[in-house]
């Protein structure tokens, strides 16, 4: 009798959510979401594309972005399913096992992504405060090396997420307020204990994004430091401005995210479709912004951008 119960009150399917109360627009709206992923995937893949076929790409800073790239392009397409369906095809339902597989692609992926961005800042540091041993630190096996730890950690850390939560019974109302699958959204679906769930998911994003985003800043504390010695103010600006593509991506990946942080835990009262627009913008727009980063201040891409449009 009680697993009829279970059966009974365990919903088969979580229930995503697009835009509230503009539901009878949402073909409209998927447009330029649509644009927009066009842009990210065929943005990504052309700069991948250059960085490969270019052997004087080969090089540390342009192999660091090939991997940010590659997970950007990930990104995309781990969230495309379920926007596709909600906003073009008005289909809501995911199943558990889908729900709980995105919560893996997408959490595990976010993590590779901000070890990569930790591996750029190392990049940029070593470049500019020991550039005589740039060459010798940063050898193409060492790359591989922080490429292969950056995506173990992602998937070794990330891994019992999904699991945690297929142990769970969800009885409770089962509609998901983003159109994706996140964990900290999902876990609070279940009728039984997830404070294990909430300790993981604490340690997580302490021992990861966030000792990831504290050496950033402390690369950057130390790179401000070393071009702060240099006597001539032009070439202070020239140093610094191979730094700029780097920056711009470090703010376009961890802000949103930090705001979406403050407004669940800080404020009170806010609107609903906040959070909304801010898990949009945390999932959409680094990959569509990162490639259009590069090209545009990055000389070397950029020049090998127009030369391939030219001819």
């Amino acid at each position: 009798m009680s697993a009829v119960n279970d059966t009974k009150f365990q919903p088969a399917v979580f229930l995503l959510t697009g835009i509230p109360a503009l539901e009878d627009i949402h073909v409209w709206i998927f447009i330029p979401f649509c644009l927009m992923y066009i842009i990210s995937i065929l943005g990504n893949s052309f700069i991948l594309f250059i960085i490969k076929t270019d052997p004087s790409l080969h090089e540390p800073m342009y192999i660091f972005l090939s991997m940010l790239v590659i997970t950007d392009l990930g990104l995309s397409l781990s969230t495309l399913p379920t926007i596709l369906g909600i906003y073009w095809f008005q289909s809501r339902k995911i199943s558990h096992n889908a729900c709980f597989s995105q919560v893996f692609f997408i959490h595990s992926l976010t993590l590779i992504e901000s070890a990569v961005l930790l591996s750029m800042a190392f990049d940029r540091f070593v470049a500019i405060c020991n550039p005589l041993r740039y060459a010798s630190i940063l050898t193409p096996p060492r790359i591989a090396k922080m490429g292969l730890v950056s995506v173990l950690r992602g998937v070794v850390l990330i891994l019992p997420l999904p699991i945690l939560l297929k142990q769970h019974r969800y009885c409770k109302d089962s509609i998901l307020s983003q159109s994706y699958c996140l964990h900290q959204e999902v876990m609070t679906m279940a009728c039984s204990d997830i404070r294990l769930n909430i300790i993981y998911g604490f340690f997580l994003t302490v021992s990861s994004r966030g000792m990831d985003l504290l050496l950033i800043l402390l690369s950057y504390v130390m790179i401000l430091k070393s071009v702060l010695s240099i006597p001539s103010h032009g070439k202070r600006l020239k140093v610094l401005n191979t730094c700029v593509s780097h920056v711009c991506v470090v703010l376009l990946f961890y802000t949103p995210e930090i705001a979406l942080a403050v407004i669940y835990r800080f404020v009170k009262n806010y609107s609903p479709i906040l959070p909304i627009v801010l898990g949009n913008v945390y999932m959409l727009v680094p990959p569509l912004m990162n490639p259009i980063v590069y090209s545009v201040k990055t000389q070397a891409i950029r020049v090998r951008i127009i030369r391939a449009f030219v001819k």
